[in-house]
């Protein structure tokens, strides 16, 4: 095979490539199947475009490790990447033994789950959230639903009280934003968050992941037990809030996806394959690192050299040979849940949450409708996540009782009874 020789690296970060990230990712394959990127200023990474070689160093555990200690000296301390690239002691970043031991807890723990009582939850909140904008007529589907709901489903399944769902949005609000004394209040809550609720568990268990994550026999320590509620949340959260928006903004940008709000065209479950094919909600990430000096796909990587998966290149990558058009969405080989023995061990769950939050709200607002150009959405700036900055719609605005529950109840010809049952 012939080596690659280096080339400049390609700006995945920023307002151009916030704006069109499909650019960079041509850019980068005119490198080869691994490319150089700039993911933020100053720090380049090995970015893996094929859909082939992703496979592939998913799978090759014997070469790649998943440790990120030797290469933090390279990562500002001020960097937005270091909540995503700091390593700690959980199963994103551990190999082997290690990593088998930490993830059989959160396979384990998520089976437990009963599927039906998982889409009731989500319906539940699903309701709480509609009754607040339902009667304006109006709203903003990634402020008002797609970021809270999330959160609200896996505080329950942590075992707490639906209040401290709010505590729990506004603490991972505040670590994302631009103000470092935000930020730091943010931290300060998430750990006061994180600290009741293991002593509410270790106090009293319940039927939740958080008891069996301390009851598992693997027999994990208090701060164990806490990185895998941080891991869960950090996996989960924005890549689900992400699938449920965009998923959104494909049912109500294109025509296929229209008829499903009124006659049952298309089912929701193939508008979430197409967003997870297309607009992957983790764009890029997976960071690996080669134990030796490796050539991988034709490029030359020294041992500890930073390697990234695009899953949004790879998913678009046009040597993957996908499904013909019309039929891809039925095939479920994409990549934005990744692959091998690092794959999303929760992936069942998050689609099942998308899909029942989806189903609620299309079925509560039948004619509900983009209030803006599909051309005017934008995205918020990031090389790891594909997220919608707004989801402005429009729908005939409901009359709610004294309590906020809707009179009108959602009808038989909604999209829920469209759309067909919610797998489990």
């Amino acid at each position: 095979m012939t080596v690659t020789p280096p080339a400049a690296p390609v700006r995945i970060h920023g307002p151009e490539h916030d704006a069109d990230p499909a650019r960079s990712y041509e850019l980068l394959r005119l490198q080869g199947p691994v490319g150089l990127a700039e993911i933020s200023p100053g720090v380049v990474v090995h970015l893996v475009t094929d859909y082939r070689a992703a496979l592939d160093l998913f799978h090759d555990t014997d070469t790649w490790s998943k440790d990120t200690r030797p290469w933090m000296d390279q990562v500002p301390p001020d960097s937005p990447l270091m909540p995503h690239v700091q390593w700690r002691p959980s199963l994103f970043f551990a190999d082997g033994a290690q990593h088998a031991h930490l993830r059989s807890v959160i396979t384990d723990s998520f089976s437990l789950l009963d599927p039906h009582d998982v889409r009731d939850l989500t319906f539940r909140y699903a309701d709480t959230l509609l009754q607040r904008f339902a009667g304006e007529g109006r709203a903003d589907l990634v402020a008002q639903y797609a970021q809270q709901i999330p959160l609200m489903v896996f505080n329950a399944l942590f075992g707490m009280p639906d209040e401290y769902a709010s505590r729990l949005l506004a603490a991972l609000t505040a670590m994302v934003s631009s103000d470092p004394e935000q930020m730091g209040q943010g931290a300060q809550s998430l750990n006061e968050y994180l600290t009741s609720l293991y002593a509410t568990k270790a106090q009293q268990r319940g039927h939740d992941l958080t008891s069996w994550f301390i009851d598992h026999p693997n027999g994990l320590s208090p701060q164990d037990v806490l990185q895998q509620v941080i891991i869960v949340l950090g996996a989960g959260n924005e890549p689900l809030t992400n699938l449920i928006a965009s998923t959104l903004a494909r049912m109500l940008s294109d025509d296929r996806y229209f008829g499903t709000l009124t006659t049952g065209s298309l089912p929701i479950q193939h508008a979430i394959e197409e967003a997870l094919w297309n607009d992957s909600p983790l764009a890029n990430y997976s960071l690996h690192f080669p134990r030796y000096d490796v050539e991988f796909y034709g490029t030359v990587i020294t041992a500890g050299s930073p390697v990234m998966v695009s899953y949004a290149a790879a998913n678009s990558c046009p040597h993957a040979n996908p499904p013909k058009e019309g039929h891809r969405s039925g095939n479920k080989a994409h990549l934005a849940f990744a692959a091998g023995p690092h794959a999303c061990p929760a992936r069942s769950t998050a689609v099942l949450v998308a899909t029942a939050a989806i189903e609620r709200l299309t079925s509560y607002l039948p004619d509900i409708k983009l209030a803006v150009s599909a051309g005017e959405l934008t995205y918020r700036g990031g090389p790891i996540y594909r997220s919608l900055t707004a989801l402005p719609v429009r729908f005939t605005p409901l009359t709610l009782d004294a309590g906020g529950a809707a009179l009108r109840q959602p009808s038989s010809g909604s999209a829920a009874a469209a759309a067909g049952p919610v797998p489990a």
